[in-house]
């Protein structure tokens, strides 16, 4: 289409229109009239191109994707701060309790006190968005002095904070609402809504799991990890509180009995042999710590768009073709996942977490 209207192809056409009779090689009079204008109907083509592939949901970018999808209701996720746990103490070592409000830095990050969780522990909310604040842990230098307090520790993520939503992720969600029918209290409404609460990364949906009006949603963090018991009471108590279960007080219908779970992580111990060239066991382990790391995270990223009574299957020939794909590794062999030669099924529930890896030669 516009894509194909070039220079050369504009020319050419230009040119045809002029009589045979006049002189039109290149440096002709009449050539180099025709040359600006090909030039400039060469770049309005160009300019027709790019809008139209902005103007479609598939292929736009930015706000014009945002544009796009707020149509239908659907509109980019903002930012998140992180959530964490600090830890305070005096010189004794004795937990001690500080004034809300508090401030602290960690690296280049100011947290500040939000919530008592018990002597001595708050719940501590990064000043900065995204998940920069999820990324540091250790010791807190408070920003204005706390009479008594000797040491401060910064540690759980308790709400995993996220970056603005990306232009695929949103793409993804307006076609999965384009797609789907979320009413009443289906299988897509429990999804949708709670796929919206900060630090929840995926849902899954089991519906009538103990008889009819039970249903249990169990949803993964931001970071494709366990989310943490907070996360946890905090979705139950909006889609249905549990001292009020089934009253339709929070998101769920009445007589909707709902039970929000998190996923289980479990352990992946790899040991494999590997033939080398050129390079030593040891200049590759991080690599290929690295490589099996990025897979085990697809396969986490991929666990909610599975169906309830699914799991996940780590496969040793992806193992091996990630092992293979570090540079001064020749071959792969005896690959063995928790001990054994063989793809490791988990269950529904379950996502897969890096283990101890062990490099034979």
């Amino acid at each position: 289409m516009y894509e194909e209207q070039t220079f050369d192809v504009i020319m050419a056409r230009l040119l045809s229109r002029v009589p045979n009779d006049v002189d039109k090689r290149e440096g002709s009079i009449i050539h180099d009239a025709l040359a600006p204008a090909a030039i400039e109907l060469a770049q309005a083509y160009r300019e027709l191109d790019i809008n139209r592939n902005l103007s479609y949901a598939d292929t736009a970018t930015d706000e014009y994707l945002e544009r796009r999808t707020a149509e239908f209701g659907v509109t980019r996720e903002p930012a998140t701060k992180a959530r964490r746990k600090g830890e305070f103490f005096d010189s004794q070592g004795t937990p001690l309790d500080i004034p809300i409000g508090s401030r602290f830095s960690l690296s280049d990050l100011n947290y500040v006190a939000v919530k008592r969780l018990a002597l001595g522990q708050y719940e501590m909310e990064c000043e900065t968005l995204g998940v920069v604040g999820n990324q540091h842990f250790g010791v807190l230098l408070p920003i204005e002095y706390i009479n008594g307090l000797a040491r401060a520790e910064l540690t759980d993520v308790i709400v995993p904070g996220e970056d603005e939503e990306s232009d695929e992720s949103l793409r993804i969600r307006y076609f999965e609402t384009i797609n789907s029918q979320p009413f009443g209290g289906n299988i897509d409404e429990y999804k949708a809504e709670i796929r919206k609460i900060p630090g929840v990364g995926g849902v899954k949906v089991f519906p009538v799991w103990q008889g009819g009006g039970t249903v249990k949603c169990t949803i993964i963090a931001s970071d494709f990890g366990p989310p943490t018991s907070e996360l946890v009471d905090e979705v139950q108590t909006f889609i249905d509180p549990v001292q009020n279960s089934g009253q339709g007080l929070g998101l769920a219908p009445i007589g909707h009995r709902v039970t929000i779970r998190g996923v289980t992580a479990v352990n992946v111990d790899i040991a494999t042999n590997l033939t080398l060239s050129g390079v030593t066991t040891g200049q590759v382990e991080a690599e290929i710590a690295q490589v099996i790391g990025d897979y085990l995270m697809t396969l986490r990223k991929a666990w909610s768009s599975m169906q309830p009574g699914e799991g996940i299957i780590v496969r040793i020939s992806q193992v091996e073709a990630r092992i293979l794909g570090v540079n001064g590794v020749v071959d792969v062999s005896g690959t063995k996942l928790n001990d054994i030669e063989a793809n490791l099924q988990l269950a529904p529930e379950e996502v897969p977490r890096a283990g101890v890896i062990t490099l034979g030669t």
